[in-house]
């Protein structure tokens, strides 16, 4: 199964300094391009799940293949 990399920087609402990476991780239908198109809609379920904190940044990218998940 190929997968592609949903990766978030999220900020605390409390200290919007202190920040660090999530990785949300799909089943790849082929590009990049479709995950900018469906990631909206996961990051707002993901964020109603953490209402203290504040997406700054998103982007997709395919995993490296050395990598753990």
């Amino acid at each position: 199964m190929n997968l592609v990399d949903l990766v978030l920087t999220v900020c605390t609402l409390a200290d919007p300094t202190s920040c660090r990476t999530e990785h949300l991780y799909f089943e790849s239908h082929g590009s990049l391009i479709q995950c900018m198109m469906l990631a909206p809609v996961e990051i707002a379920k993901w964020a109603e799940n953490h209402p203290g904190l504040k997406i700054v940044r998103w982007k997709c990218v395919f995993p490296d293949k050395g990598g753990e998940i």
